[in-house]
């Protein structure tokens, strides 16, 4: 499987972008969370693919574009579609589905089909789980930084309350995240973009 360079990603973003402010506000996002990705692999020596988890951190959002209408509103209503539509945006471009599934597979902490059935999401009833430890990770490291205007960084315990809320299965999964891959040291990345930590 090829996997793309930085160069080929960024310019995916550029093209599918529908405008300078869109493109900065995921393509920073997808920076900033494989910059979490580095940091957590550096400091515990996790046996990964790096170049596959650059990837897709780089790659994971890229369907946010697809929800951007002419006047440059983001469809919030549809936003759970974003993964959906990343992994077909993905497929036209002829990646591998080992890419494209970062893309399916990062939101939450996995939505299941019984998930999808049971909030009524706009969805294909199916499993949208992440299941290799780089798939894992990448969903992982996604949940430290928030694209809200303004973007934030998120602690693990302001996300893991925030997931409570979908239940207890969930907290659990998040749980078992942070202590599988650690919990990454956000201020040099707060200090850098001068995005809160909250």
């Amino acid at each position: 499987m090829d996997i793309p360079g930085m160069d080929e990603i960024r310019g995916l973003h550029e093209k599918y972008a529908p405008s300078a402010e869109a493109f900065d506000l995921v393509f920073t996002h997808c920076e900033i969370v494989w910059g979490v990705a580095e940091r957590l692999i550096s400091a515990s020596g996790l046996n990964v693919d790096v170049d596959l988890v650059r990837a897709g951190c780089l790659l994971h959002d890229i369907g946010v574009y697809r929800l951007y209408d002419a006047r440059g509103r983001l469809d919030q209503a549809n936003y759970v579609r974003h993964g959906l539509l990343g992994h077909e945006l993905l497929e036209s471009e002829g990646f591998a589905e080992p890419l494209r599934r970062f893309c399916s597979c990062h939101t939450g902490v996995g939505l299941s089909k019984a998930d999808v059935e049971a909030q009524g999401l706009p969805l294909p009833s199916a499993d949208y789980v992440a299941v290799t430890v780089e798939e894992r990770l990448v969903m992982y490291v996604d949940k430290f930084h928030s694209k809200t205007t303004p973007p934030k960084f998120v602690t693990a315990d302001s996300y893991a309350a925030y997931v409570g809320r979908f239940g207890e299965d969930k907290t659990a999964v998040f749980e078992g995240m942070v202590a599988r891959f650690g919990v990454p040291d956000l201020a040099e990345l707060a200090a850098v973009h001068g995005h809160a930590v909250t």
